[in-house]
């Protein structure tokens, strides 16, 4: 049986090359894109020109700022980047039925048996660049390989705007000289213990037996040995590309840029995240049996308190109900906040199935989710910020720009 054909696509710097697009005098700066320079937030995307002083993604703006004071920073446009999501999507498909969306801006494709249609692996590759840059003016990186590890690895090698295929039976001669934090899964904890025993590079994990990283790492210790070889073991790597899994949870959370002690601020803000958590769930067709609230004080105290539904639910006001009466019975009134959040969790896939509609509210939940899915549909034809419950709408931030918002393409769309 020959070996997989797996392509692993990423967009170059998406989010600034979106924002370049719209403002050509941008190209060639140092750009950051999530907020100003003097807000609280994080950098959600960086130019090539801006890492080069070591500006990266997940970093405080205020240390971007620090860091390249020279830069420009955006404050991000969520409703842009998901409208060429859509069009990168559709490239995709074009030269596969089996693509998996893995965030806003890289996908994979298993382009096995397919060379007829595109031909071999190079020439579809740079066909799918060309096809791309016609579409969407935006260029992208192409990684090849058997596994889906392998594509993905390759693709970071490959970057920006080129292709990289690791022939099958080269994997772990390709892999032994990468640093080990190259493996998808290894954070910086695991890449700590790895380098507390020597193992600096995937070359020296996959020297070590399997009964050594089972026995140091368990279950994990297993998979990293896999990993090292260039099988897709464990990790986000267990399915079959396109096929949907179900996540462990789904959360919001807000920044604000100054420390807030008023109740209806408060609590606007958690309406706000709740429909934003609701959404998701939704867009999925998932329920939560259990909502969660994160708290953080002034002093960067956090609290999280967590309460279990009656019955799972995807509705806005039933989460925003629960969390609202965790948020009365934990924050000290009159204490600043610096941070709220709202976590679903718990998750089933019986959204239409499992909603046991009470028989005595007279219709009501029915109802609310009828008028929740039609302010789906205008979110999706408006954006995200269009549509808000009267309890919301005081809370006026800005849509968090990240990797994994509502409305991406590939994902289920809510039930009318």
């Amino acid at each position: 049986m020959p070996p997989r054909l797996i392509f692993h696509v990423d967009m170059d710097a998406f989010f600034v090359s979106v924002e370049e697009l719209f403002d050509p005098a941008l190209k060639g700066r140092p750009v950051v894109v999530g907020g100003q320079r003097h807000e609280r937030g994080v950098v959600s995307a960086a130019s090539y020109a801006a890492r080069k002083f070591g500006v990266h993604s997940a970093m405080p703006l205020r240390t971007a700022a620090k860091l390249c004071p020279q830069a420009v920073f955006v404050d991000g446009h969520p409703d842009r980047y998901r409208d060429y999501s859509y069009r990168i999507h559709a490239v995709l498909n074009s030269f596969s039925p089996q693509v998996e969306m893995a965030s806003i801006d890289e996908a994979y494709l298993d382009m096995s048996g397919t060379e007829r249609l595109h031909g071999p692996p190079l020439r579809a590759a740079h066909a799918l660049h060309i096809k791309m840059k016609s579409a969407t003016q935006l260029n992208c990186s192409i990684g090849i390989g058997a596994s889906r590890l392998m594509a993905k690895v390759s693709s970071a090698q490959a970057k920006p705007n080129g292709v990289l295929w690791v022939l099958p039976g080269q994997e772990a001669r390709f892999l032994a000289p990468l640093d080990v934090a190259v493996i998808p899964g290894v954070g910086k904890v695991m890449e700590r213990n790895l380098l507390a025993l020597g193992i600096k590079k995937i070359g020296d994990l996959a020297r070590l037996p399997d009964s050594e990283l089972e026995e140091r790492f368990g279950k994990w210790g297993l998979a990293l040995a896999g990993k090292a070889q260039g099988q897709d073991a464990g990790g986000w790597f267990d399915t079959e590309v396109g096929e949907n899994t179900v996540p462990k949870s789904i959360s919001h959370e807000h920044t604000y840029n100054d420390d807030t002690a008023s109740p209806d601020q408060l609590e606007s803000t958690l309406m706000r995240l709740s429909e934003m958590v609701a959404r998701r769930l939704r867009e999925a067709s998932l329920q939560a049996r259990t909502i969660q609230l994160k708290l953080r004080y002034q002093d960067f105290t956090t609290i999280t308190r967590a309460h279990t539904l009656p019955s799972p639910s995807q509705l806005d006001n039933e989460i925003f109900e629960q969390v609202r009466t965790l948020f009365r019975k934990h924050w000290k009134r009159g204490a600043a906040v610096r941070l709220l959040g709202v976590q679903a969790s718990s998750l089933n896939g019986q959204a239409g199935a499992s909603a046991q509609l009470d028989l005595l509210d007279g219709g009501k939940q029915q109802r609310w989710q009828q008028a929740l899915s039609a302010a789906d549909r205008l979110r999706d034809k408006y954006g995200e910020s269009s549509v808000s419950l009267a309890s919301g709408m005081k809370a006026t931030f800005r849509e968090r720009t990240h990797e994994n918002p509502a409305a991406l393409p590939g994902k289920n769309k809510p039930t009318p």
